[in-house]
């Protein structure tokens, strides 16, 4: 193969879609719910159809979890919905709601909470749009910690007495009760 090929390929993966890593289930849609504690905004989404994220719902997602104490988006990783949805499927509850305590953060609204709080890391990946801290309103959060403990896909922080657990996609590691 020449160098032309190598060219037209990368051209062309630029030019295509946002396409998620393949599943079994083709054409299954994935659905998620969320509940925003601090606004009390409520949204149902289809994010994901197959192989195929789907671009106007990962823009409301973007909104969703804005910072909602400065109204800051950022893009949110695709790969932290997917691990939201397995998470729910292997609890058994695929119409679960995920209540969300913190989404997106700015970093004024990051180095604020590090005033106030010595758990707040300097380079949280929620800077970056890569994590989230959730709870189910009917679950306890140890069952949420435990599936993702499971999955292998990114840190797992467990707070319990604050009643969430913290999800990324960064690196797998763990920390909390």
């Amino acid at each position: 193969m020449n160098r032309r090929y190598f060219l037209g390929a990368a051209l062309t993966a630029l030019a295509t879609p946002v396409v998620a890593k393949p599943s079994s289930n083709h054409n299954r849609a994935r659905i998620l719910r969320f509940r925003h504690l601090h606004t009390d905004e409520r949204i149902e989404v289809t994010y994901r159809i197959g192989d195929q994220y789907q671009r106007p719902a990962l823009q409301k997602l973007n909104h969703f979890f804005r910072d909602f104490r400065t109204g800051d988006t950022a893009a949110m990783d695709p790969k932290l919905f997917d691990l939201l949805y397995d998470i729910q499927i292997k609890l058994g509850d695929d119409g679960a709601r995920y209540d969300i305590l913190s989404g997106y953060r700015s970093n004024h609204t990051n180095q604020m909470l590090r005033a106030k709080s010595r758990g707040v890391a300097k380079n949280s990946l929620h800077l970056t749009g890569q994590a989230l801290d959730v709870r189910f309103p009917d679950l306890p959060t140890r069952r949420i910690r435990d599936a993702a403990i499971e999955l292998e896909r990114g840190g797992v922080g467990y707070y319990p007495r604050s009643n969430f657990v913290h999800l990324d996609t960064g690196t797998v590691r763990r920390w909390g009760a």
